[in-house]
């Protein structure tokens, strides 16, 4: 069964159409799509939506058009930004959506309420000289500051919100590469698996997010194997998200389900509750 709930188009960072992408899902075979664009932000930037509501009203329209053909739903990866972004209820309540995923970008400083984009340390993209300069800027090259302002963040995103799915939950390894800290050190460990217990603990989906490796980024899923050895055992629900910013990325599940029903994955989903 093909699905994926993780789509972007045009109105954000996305390479095509909404109807491109709807096209290609059912020439492929695709039952379901959802549509989840960055949310509009409080400042200047090249990735999140601009016309909120062209955006919401073209999805709704492709629902019902295709609607013998697939099922498309209307959502939103939501932002955590502290001093700008808290609340996603505006934005959900505005655009009518049907669910949401709840993400973190962009990291201000301990203490810090940001202004623009100049007070975050931007961890995504496709520059890792972004992460690293961000990193020195914002932290002082304190890569422990930063991550624990990253986890911090995502933890107050899910007991604030509690989105549909949880969003790449350990995205800050990406442009790390091995070169600030490993992932089998204690104190980094302790701080991802705080963030997986309080997923379990709100009963939220998690999503098992391939991007990183079709796009080179990173050699492991978000989150990586052994955060989902450990999703397991708490029987967390999980589904599988290509992350799609052009067709045929709807397409690059790149081994997950194999993996998954490999380790015995006790709960893949294969639709959303909504």
């Amino acid at each position: 069964m093909k699905i994926n709930y993780h789509t972007h188009s045009s109105y954000c960072d996305g390479k095509a159409t909404p109807r491109e992408m709807v096209e290609f899902a059912v020439a492929h075979g695709f039952i379901a799509l959802g549509f989840t664009g960055h949310c509009p932000l409080p400042f200047e930037n090249t990735f999140s939506i601009i016309n909120y509501e062209g955006y919401c009203n073209e999805i709704r329209a492709l629902k019902e058009e295709y609607a013998d053909r697939i099922k498309i739903l209307l959502g939103l990866e939501m932002d955590y930004v502290p001093g700008m972004l808290e609340d996603f209820t505006p934005l959900i309540k505005k655009g009518g959506l049907e669910y949401t995923i709840g993400s973190v970008h962009l990291i201000p400083p301990e203490g810090v309420t940001p202004h623009s984009n100049e007070d975050l340390w931007m961890i995504d993209g496709s520059r890792y000289q972004t992460y690293d300069e961000g990193l020195m800027k914002h932290f002082g090259g304190d890569i422990r500051r930063g991550v624990r302002a990253y986890f911090h963040n995502e933890n107050a995103m899910l007991e604030r919100n509690r989105p549909t799915i949880v969003g790449h939950p350990d995205k800050i390894v990406m442009h790390n590469r091995d070169r600030y800290f490993h992932e089998d050190e204690p104190w980094y460990r302790d701080l991802a698996l705080e963030t997986i217990h309080l997923i379990k603990e709100l009963d939220l989906i998690c999503e098992i997010n391939t991007r990183g490796i079709y796009k080179g980024r990173h050699a492991d899923y978000y989150p990586g194997k052994w955060l989902i050895e450990e999703m397991k055992q708490l029987r967390i629900p999980v589904i599988v998200s290509t992350d799609a910013h052009a067709p045929e990325d709807l397409l690059r599940t790149e081994g997950a389900y194999e993996y998954l029903r490999e380790i015995g994955y006790p709960e893949v989903l294969q639709s959303l509750p909504v």
